[in-house]
């Protein structure tokens, strides 16, 4: 499952090319028309291409870590190893490297023999995805989630391979390839009906784990109505829900036309938080109004719970002033009367809490009275 039984031969390094189809370049707007110099410079800013130059020039390149080529237009396409051949390529190039001012180091005359050729095994996208799939979705060496997710859709489109079977054959166990699929599914469903663009996001890094992982969550799942993640549909979200899943992308990536934040900074605790407030009709309106998400969280919890929560968390930041005050306090005015304020807020509420449990203790002994 995870080896290619494929003879290595040795390629003349430059005969070999990048690959624009590699899926972790997906995520940067990489296509067809980009030529290697343009390919090189986005590895080198997003791929952390130095640490392996590095290592190259110290120890050279392993014979057994055979790049993956594909005779493709009359051209070597490295499949599998596109971080290597740049290290290589700029270790054998330290004009360019300079021009650019990559801080790359020097190499021996035998090391820069040895580049100048490399080890390769000569395969198919189609002979080699198990292989690649195995390494990079569910091995040691794994792309990002959207990566991953562009792979697994490209085997199962171009190759008619069941998501089933791709888990199978890579060794997941844990569903992962049809999360990934169903999400890339819902992304895609949201940008055909225009109800997103994923260019449009406020921030430059595209987090797509937000999207696949908040559709296990079974508020995000009940508010878009999506489909079970081992359905295979393209479409996953109903006609009648496209347009919640607009605004769910939204609230997941924002969008810098309407000049709109995303509300799931982080994932943990964001996105459970966003989970809640779909849930609740009250909640969802708020957001939708623009309320911040920690003040739409609170529409849909307890009042109690809300209430507890608050005066705990006031004690510990009161607690931590109080420690600090010899120390922090510089003799402003503005402070004490800030200090001021919060002792006849505190009297208001415990007055306020006095009055509510006599009451209820009152109500409560009439009613043993009555019985």
């Amino acid at each position: 499952m995870s080896q290619l039984k494929r003879e290595i031969i040795s390629l003349e390094t430059d005969s070999l090319h990048f690959d624009p189809h590699n899926p972790r370049l997906a995520e940067y707007g990489i296509d067809d028309g980009l030529d290697d110099d343009t390919i090189l410079d986005i590895l080198w800013d997003a791929m952390d291409v130095l640490e392996l130059i590095q290592s190259i020039a110290a120890s050279g390149f392993f014979h057994h870590e055979a790049l993956i080529v594909a005779i493709e237009n009359g051209k070597n396409v490295v499949i599998e190893g596109n971080r290597r051949l740049a290290a290589v390529k700029i270790l054998l190039h330290p004009t360019l490297a300079k021009e650019k001012g990559w801080p790359v180091p020097k190499v021996s005359m035998a090391i820069r023999k040895s580049l100048a050729s490399l080890p390769a095994i000569i395969s198919t996208r189609e002979e080699s995805w198990r292989y690649l799939g195995f390494k990079h979705v569910n091995g040691p060496a794994k792309w990002g989630s959207y990566a991953k997710a562009m792979y697994i859709a490209e085997v199962h489109r171009k190759y008619g391979v069941a998501l089933e079977d791709i888990a199978s054959q890579i060794g997941d166990r844990h569903r992962t390839v049809q999360r990934l699929f169903r999400g890339l599914m819902v992304l895609e469903q949201a940008e055909q009906a225009k109800v997103f663009d994923r260019e449009d996001r406020y921030n430059k890094h595209f987090s797509f784990s937000h999207l696949y992982t908040g559709l296990d969550y079974p508020g995000i799942a009940d508010f878009l109505g999506v489909a079970a993640k081992e359905d295979e549909s393209v479409n996953p979200v109903p006609k009648n829900k496209v347009k919640a899943l607009g605004e769910l992308c939204v609230w997941l990536y924002g969008s810098k036309k309407s000049e709109q934040m995303p509300v799931v900074v982080s994932q943990n605790p964001d996105l459970r938080n966003l989970n809640t407030v779909v849930s609740n009709r009250e909640s969802v309106e708020a957001l939708r109004a623009g309320m911040p998400l920690d003040k739409a969280l609170e529409i849909s919890r307890n009042p109690a719970e809300v209430f507890e929560s608050a005066l705990l968390a006031a004690k510990r930041e009161l607690t931590t002033a109080r420690a600090y005050l010899t120390a922090g306090y510089d003799n402003s005015e503005a402070l004490l009367k800030v200090a001021g304020t919060i002792a006849n807020m505190a009297d208001d509420i415990y007055a306020e809490l006095e009055r509510k449990r006599s009451e209820l203790a009152g109500r409560s002994k009439k009613n043993r009275l009555a019985e």
